[in-house]
Parts: structure tokens; sequence; C-alpha cells
């Protein structure tokens, strides 16, 4: 190895490069993320980040990620009026097998803003002095050849373009990546790709909840039913900082909410499989403007299926793999593939390791699976999701965890394990144990609720009677 200073270049400055470049901080001298926006001082908005308008939650499975890679970040995070819920206890959901009641906690979620979420740990990550942003610049490409990587082109706002050389170089740009086209000016195959698009549309309003219901509230989660044959309506009431309710209804193709202020609880009451939300929101003051997003589907580039990989690059986050919102994964599997990231290069001896980004870039594929499988295993069922509609093996996988997730309404060791997986802490693999095909087979224990568990304390304090 080189006495030479190291650089890694990180392209992207939302959650994932930023995470990425923490991993990184330690094996590089330097470590420089380029961002097209200006980032913002604080829990502001951006322009390169319209999803932050709608509901983001952290899974445990990503929550330990990120303690992991910025230890004291949920100390932090709940200091800056984010909320830690405990799962199911504080979960008011309905599936499509009814109501789900609220056991005692297996895991969490951290709740606030997505502006807040990346705000902190920005200011965190960019107080090592080895990580520096060049903001309002674009990457343009990759230098070297098909062997290997030798750093990135970029276009700054005021400047001509130039090669910024990199020991590693990290796409985290998201679901704009550009890598199949850059790796194909490399001269390398095209990667494998999947799309699975249900065509959800989402639309979102920030309220101030009820004076009595701004602390300890529950995230209220109304699911559509993918095999229903129809349009697919959803929504979601998110409890975040400052006394705020965070609210997204969602629908599918034929079924999509609208920016109209005016409909937003008509949709809430009317279009949804049980007005609660929209009785919820009576009682709330309206923050917002409505903000819709049609951008939800379901890709993955089986970047670790390549038959060669070049040296020096890795892809992670939505680069690699994006995923419908409406499962909340997205954050998490950033922060997990951060962290492998910093793993494997621990094991194979940091930077300028043979075959260090190819090891990287498979275990990135392996992080990402079982998100990657939870959404499409559901949205694979909307009609126009794909060409061919669902395989056998959709098909017969589904009616298992269908059968499943019914008991999961009356049986709280099977709801424990489905969470173990919705959570990120476990494989689906855990729900395949001969106890879990037994209790698939038996169904749910307990009858089935007939309105949504709120306690009368949380209907008092929210106004619903």
């Amino acid at each position: 190895m080189s006495d030479r200073p190291t650089t890694a270049v990180v392209l992207g400055g939302s959650l994932a490069g930023m995470l990425a470049a923490r991993a990184l901080a330690s094996f590089a001298d330097r470590v420089v993320v380029i961002e097209r926006d200006t980032l913002p001082e604080g829990p502001r908005p951006r322009r390169g980040l319209p999803q932050a308008r709608h509901v983001h939650q952290l899974w445990s499975g990503g929550a330990r990620a990120l303690e992991e890679l910025l230890p004291g970040m949920t100390a932090l995070l709940r200091a800056a009026g984010a909320h830690r819920l405990p799962v199911t206890t504080d979960i008011v959901c309905l599936s499509p097998h009814g109501w789900y009641r609220r056991w005692a906690e297996s895991h969490h979620m951290i709740l606030c803003s997505r502006d807040l979420l990346d705000a902190t740990v920005r200011a965190q990550v960019l107080a090592d002095e080895r990580i520096e942003v060049v903001e309002r610049a674009e990457a343009v490409g990759l230098a070297g050849t098909d062997a290997a990587v030798t750093g990135v082109r970029i276009h700054p706002h005021d400047g001509d373009e130039h090669t910024v050389a990199a020991e590693l170089v990290v796409d985290a740009t998201g679901r704009g990546s550009c890598a199949p086209r850059w790796l194909a000016g490399l001269g390398l195959p095209a990667p494998e790709r999947r799309e699975v698009n249900s065509g959800i549309t989402y639309a979102s309003r920030l309220y101030r909840a009820p004076e009595q219901a701004r602390d300890g509230f529950p995230v209220v989660n109304l699911q559509p039913d993918p095999q229903a044959g129809e349009a697919g309506r959803g929504g979601v009431l998110l409890p975040v900082e400052n006394g705020q309710w965070l609210v997204t209804l969602h629908g599918s193709r034929g079924g999509e909410p609208t920016a109209d202020t005016d409909d937003f609880l008509r949709y809430a009451g009317q279009e949804l499989r049980h007005p609660i939300i929209a009785e919820l929101l009576a009682g709330a003051e309206a923050l917002s403007e409505v903000t819709v997003t049609r951008t939800t589907a379901n890709r993955r580039y089986f970047y670790e299926r390549m038959p060669v990989w070049p040296e020096n690059f890795v892809a992670l986050g939505d680069a690699v793999c994006a995923l419908n919102p409406v499962y909340g994964h997205g954050m998490s599997v950033s922060a997990q593939s951060a962290l492998t990231l910093r793993n494997v290069l621990r094991r194979r001896g940091g930077l300028g390791a043979a075959g260090l980004a190819r090891h990287v870039q498979k275990e990135v594929g392996r992080t990402v699976r079982t998100a990657w499988d939870l959404a499409i295993g559901a949205d694979v069922f909307y009609p126009g999701a794909t060409e061919s509609g669902p395989t056998l093996r959709d098909r017969v996988l589904s009616a298992y965890v269908n059968r499943l997730l019914h008991a999961a309404t009356g049986n709280g060791r099977v709801a424990r394990r489905v969470t173990d997986v919705t959570s990120l802490e476990r494989g689906p693999e855990t729900l395949l144990a001969p106890g879990m095909l037994v209790a698939a087979a038996v169904g749910p224990l307990k009858p089935r609720l007939v309105a949504p568990p709120l306690t009368p304390e949380e209907r008092k304090a929210a106004g619903v009677l």
C-alpha cells in the first residue's frame, strides 16, 4: 500500500450518501461528497428531495445500523423531537385481513420528518473534518476502464468539467442513478433489472395534532388489499416532531388521490377502508398544502449478478434498490447498506484491497433482499404492475404469507415473528420455521377486532368519540 493520501468520493448528499461518507471516513484520508443541490442549514426542505414531504419511518433494523455508524444518534434524534414508538404497541393498523392487535413491544420505529432526520445525521457526519461537500456539482461519468474506476467526472455549476481522482467511488444518487449508462460507457454489459410498478400515487399534508394528542399518539395505518382486483387505497397518520401529524394518502391506478386540498378529507373519509383517519383529522389543524408524488415503482439492479465488476466502484441505496415508499423501508435499507460497506472494508483490509468493490456489491445485494421481497411480494398483484403479472412462485408464496398475516391478527407470537421481518431485524426465512407453518394452518387464536384498537384515552385526546 502506498503512503500517499487516499480519497473516496460519494455521489449524492442525501441520507444514503451521508451514511456512506461516514462509513468511509475511517479508511480514507479524505471523503468528498458530490451533491447537485445546496444542502440546507438545519431541517429545511430542498429541491432534490421531494419525497421528504411524505411519511418516513426508520424501522429498528435501520435504527440499529444508524446507531452503529453514528453512536448516540437515536438520542440526538429524540432530543430534536423525534418519537420512538414500540411495535406493535403503538400501531393501529387495518390489514387486508382485519385489524391487528396492539401487542407488547417486539421492535420499534423512529418517527420524525425526513428533513429533521437528514439534518441531524448531516450535522454529525460533516462534523468529521475528513469529510467535505462539493455542492451544486453534477457527476457526469466515471473515469477509468472496464477493469477499474479511477475517479469521477463532475461538472460544477460555476466551473468547467473535471475529474476527481479517487480510490473508491460510491454511487448514492438515488432513483435517478446513471450508473448503468456510466458502466456501459466503460464497456461493461447492462445489469439485470426488474421493475414492479403498482402505480401508487402519494398525497401528503401536515397537520397540527389536537393539543392532548401531541405526545404518545400511535401510528394509524390503513392498508389496501393488492389482491382485491381493484384500485388499492390506503393512508398513514404519522406523529412527527413539534406536535404535528404527517398524513399520507395513497392509491393505485384508478384510485389516485389528488393535490386538491378540499378533496383530501373526502378521500380519507370516503375512499379508504375505514374513516378513522378522517375522523382524527377533523380535530386537527392543516398546516400545509397537499404534496403529490407519483414516482413510487419498485426497481432493482442486480449488480451482484454481473459477470464482471470494476474495481473501486460501488452503488448503494436507491441507486441499487428503490422501493415503494408505502412500506417505509428505504431509509433503513440505506443505513444497513452503508453499514455493510463499512463492515466489508474492515474485513477486506480497507481501500485498495483486491476485489473489494465486488465483495461490497454482493453484500449490498444480500442486504436489500428482504425489503425487496416484501415490497414486490405485495405490489406484483396490483393490475398493471408487471407485463406478465405474478408468477406461480409469487402466488404460492403470497398464499402462505396471507395465511400467516391472517393468523397474526389474533396470535401475538406470529405477530412478533412477522415484525422481526418487517422491521428488517431478521430475514424472511424466519417465517418458514415449523412453528410458523403450524400457526398459519391454525389461524388467529383471538376473535376478529371490529373497530380500530384506539384506547378510550386516545379517542378522547383526539376528539374521536
